[in-house]
């Protein structure tokens, strides 16, 4: 109950679009004592409504990484306007982090588990000096790159495979893994599905050369129906092996079958990955009447 005696407002289901430039963050998920994406926003709740629920990303984007287009989904009290909510975020927010889009949904939306498919794209930058005004936002790759061997180890990818020999080999990520779930409700870990499966299905994956003011992008597009912890950094360092002349195509297949980490090549750096688009069923924005 609220002072007065009347009943608390029920809670309503929100989606948040927002970008943001994850150089200085280390990562998206809520960390004590470091600045983090989840964090931030967690932050800016409690000052804007007197609430702090914790959001919900799409993804869990990894230290340096950014987002176009990152969801997000937390449930309030407070009958603020859309409109209103979305102003008050953006001059609250740090500069590096901007909501484009503010929404009521379905009490059932969530950002992860509603999502159907997602897309990443990883930035290349290829001809001279990287400019500073870039440097955070590409990896300036030093080597001379056969774009035609690029584009047919992304073409291997396309399907359903199990990618673990292109997931994190780190030894604490399962522990961090189980304590990330306690943020959930029973409800939403009931709703998660073979969480350790390392099957993935790839829609799309290919390479476009991107002219540019500062130099020609060369960019890599994945969109799939989920991604492992590293798992698009490791199949850039690993096309780009193939690109250099230091891995042969013909292994990709042998690479996939081991299921082995070591078996692939290195993890990309961190800055050239951003978090392109999210995709939900049309359903999942329907406003909350259930």
């Amino acid at each position: 109950m609220i002072d007065g005696g009347q009943p608390d407002a029920a809670l309503q289901t929100w989606r948040l679009t927002l970008a943001y430039d994850g150089t200085d963050f280390q990562g998206w998920q809520v960390q004590p004592g470091l600045p983090t994406i989840q964090g931030e926003l967690q932050a800016a709740l409690g000052r804007i409504t007197g609430e702090s629920p914790l959001p919900q990303g799409s993804g869990r984007t990894d230290a340096g990484v950014h987002a176009l287009a990152q969801v997000a989904s937390f449930a309030l009290r407070a009958p603020i306007p859309p409109e209103n909510l979305l102003r008050a975020l953006n001059r609250t927010l740090p500069a590096s982090i901007r909501i484009s889009e503010t929404s009521t949904v379905r009490s059932t939306f969530h950002a992860r588990h509603s999502a159907v498919a997602k897309t990443y794209e990883y930035r290349i930058f290829r001809e001279g000096i990287c400019p500073p005004f870039l440097a955070r936002y590409v990896y300036a790759c030093p080597w001379q790159l056969d774009f035609d061997k690029l584009q047919a180890c992304a073409r291997l990818f396309e399907g359903e495979y199990d990618f673990r020999s292109f997931a994190a080999s780190d030894p604490d990520l399962g522990e961090r893994e189980a304590g990330a779930q306690s943020e959930e409700t029973a409800a939403d870990a009931a709703l998660r599905i073979a969480p350790l499966s390392t099957v993935r299905t790839i829609y799309s994956s290919a390479w476009e050369l991107e002219p540019g003011d500062a130099g020609a992008l060369l960019v890599y597009r994945v969109r799939g129906n989920g991604f492992l912890h590293h798992m698009v950094r490791n199949l850039v360092g690993t096309m780009l092996d193939v690109g250099r002349g230091q891995l042969a195509l013909e292994e990709i297949p042998r690479i996939l079958a081991a299921r082995n980490r070591s078996a692939a090549g290195p993890t990309a750096p961190a800055r050239g990955l951003f978090l392109h688009s999210v995709e939900y069923d049309k359903t999942a924005f329907s406003p909350n009447k259930d």
